[in-house]
């Protein structure tokens, strides 16, 4: 086995964090990884390349060094309509005033009373109707169009909650049919980056309809050769998508959306202002489940534990939401400015761990359901069949793990979704999957050749000496081995054995 034996057995629950100048010298992302990071994100939407790529090889450095797949992603920023050039220290715009928008102006003026404001995206003028609304700093500033005038190229509208307006703030336009496309020129810019350095993930931004997820995956194909002998940098692989559910219109075409992805992202920053906040807890539920029935990962995101970016604890309310969302059966959770730019990068990530923790042995004391993804099971995959009969014969054999063989981590992705409630190790001769599978719950991926015989017996054995190294089992357990003929090929996983450590006739050894 080539990866080093880890000193306790991982978190079920996968952890994302955004690396910036606060955590991005090899010291902290060394600690951040033995800490529990599976996932590291890139933000395409602030940096150069030449820092991402600074942080990409540092990542991709520590984790060979520590021996721990560790997947890095790419978040792309899409198309984020923002206030455009205004003259420090801003525009103040009060309660019952007008605000005019209009269409090639270089920077925000005040002309007979009325506060007029460029914007990055003019063809907001024509594309939102009276009565419509308009909101400006994650909604701080809020708005009521009034007007539209497109041969003049002015749309006005009418302040209903006020505040200072500064350069490059974000506009939302909740209720407005927004023709501007999902990937813009600089995301491409970004995909094409993507590929060339290998990044594991590519994290798709207001997402309105499956269309745009697909078109990325065809493009993504098209830029990439799909084939599994690929270099450890992961070039020559298509890259998995992650849908961002920011928007209302991506809400109402859920379910096309999960099937079209890979995996999901609740991205509650955009969501809780594009709609009712006191829907964003209901409609994250909606969206976990819809996950889980189509087999998809899910990451929840966003002010997980926002106060740590300035302080050392996290308030009780914070807590309470990491650990509803593994409750709810999230397969990650994110961190974005606390580890990007905070001031705590390391104790915010041992502190998530903990409230993990707690949950999953909450969890654990629990009564445990075979939850398999329903969707899966419809069309009659094999192995995700194979998956759920392994859940019930873990259960009755009192496994203490169940260990697969998964070359490209489909056969992984399955079991994750099952709802196992013991360790699922999957074991692949393929760094990329390797890494890829960071992100499924209750997945530790361990690279490694098959045996040079092939034999499954021989496999077997394999396992049994890597387990016991790592402490994970002893003499007298059971565990579940699934896997296929010819070991080492994608998509043959088509057998389920029980062994018993240290009975040399057990399991596909017999």
């Amino acid at each position: 086995m080539t990866s080093r034996p880890h000193s306790t057995r991982p978190i079920a629950a996968r952890i994302v964090a955004t690396l910036g100048p606060a955590s991005e010298s090899p010291e902290v992302v060394s600690k951040l990884i033995l800490a529990g990071v599976t996932v590291f994100r890139l933000n395409f939407s602030h940096g150069e390349f030449a820092a991402h790529l600074a942080r990409l090889q540092t990542v991709r450095n520590v984790a060979h060094r520590l021996g721990r797949p560790t997947a890095v992603m790419g978040d792309l920023q899409g198309p984020k309509i923002r206030v455009g050039k205004v003259a420090p220290p801003g525009l103040t715009l009060e309660a019952g005033h007008d605000v005019v928008f209009r269409a090639g102006l270089n920077e925000g003026v005040v002309e007979r009373g009325v506060t007029i404001l460029p914007t990055t995206y003019p063809n907001m003028i024509r594309e939102v109707a009276p009565g419509q609304r308009v909101l400006i700093n994650d909604g701080a500033i809020r708005m009521l169009a009034v007007d539209a005038d497109a041969a003049r190229g002015e749309l006005r509208a009418r302040v209903t909650h006020g505040g200072l307006v500064t350069s490059g703030k974000g506009i939302n336009l909740p209720e407005s049919d927004v023709k501007a496309p999902a990937i813009t020129d600089r995301d491409w810019t970004c995909v094409e980056w993507a590929v060339e350095n290998g990044l594991d993930f590519l994290a798709l931004s207001f997402v309105r309809e499956a269309r745009e997820v697909l078109e990325l995956k065809e493009r993504l194909s098209g830029m990439c050769s799909i084939r599994h002998d690929v270099d450890t940098s992961g070039k020559g692989s298509s890259i998995p998508v992650i849908a961002k559910i920011e928007k209302p219109q991506a809400v109402a075409n859920l379910d096309a959306i999960v099937q079209a992805a890979d995996a999901v992202m609740v991205a509650r920053g955009d969501l809780g202002v594009e709609m009712d906040i006191a829907k964003v807890p209901v409609v994250q539920h909606r969206i976990l489940a819809a996950c889980h029935q189509w087999g998809k990962p899910c990451i929840v995101a966003t002010q997980m534990l926002e106060t740590m970016t300035e302080n050392a604890s996290p308030t009780r309310a914070e807590a309470s939401d990491v650990a509803n969302a593994i409750f709810d059966g999230a397969d990650a959770v994110m961190l974005s400015g606390e580890t990007a730019v905070g001031k705590h990068p390391v104790l915010v990530l041992e502190t998530m761990r903990r409230i993990i923790e707690a949950a999953e042995e909450e969890q654990n004391t629990a009564a445990a359901d075979a939850r398999p993804p329903t969707r899966i099971i419809e069309q009659k995959y094999r192995t995700a069949a194979l998956a759920h009969g392994a859940w019930h014969v873990a259960r009755d054999v009192g496994a203490a793990a169940v260990v697969c063989w998964s070359e490209s981590g489909g056969s992984a992705r399955y079991l994750s979704q099952t709802g196992f409630r013991i360790p699922i190790v999957a074991y692949s001769s393929n760094p990329r999957s390797t890494r890829r599978m960071g992100l499924l719950r209750g997945v530790t991926a361990i690279e490694t050749k098959p045996p040079p015989t092939g034999r499954l017996g021989d496999w077997a054995t394999q396992v049994e000496k890597d387990l016991l190294t790592r402490g994970w089992v002893k003499p007298g357990d059971s565990i579940i081995l699934l896997a296929g003929k010819p070991l080492g090929v994608p998509k043959v996983v088509d057998s389920m054995a029980v062994m018993t450590i240290g009975d040399p006739t057990s399991g596909y050894r017999s």
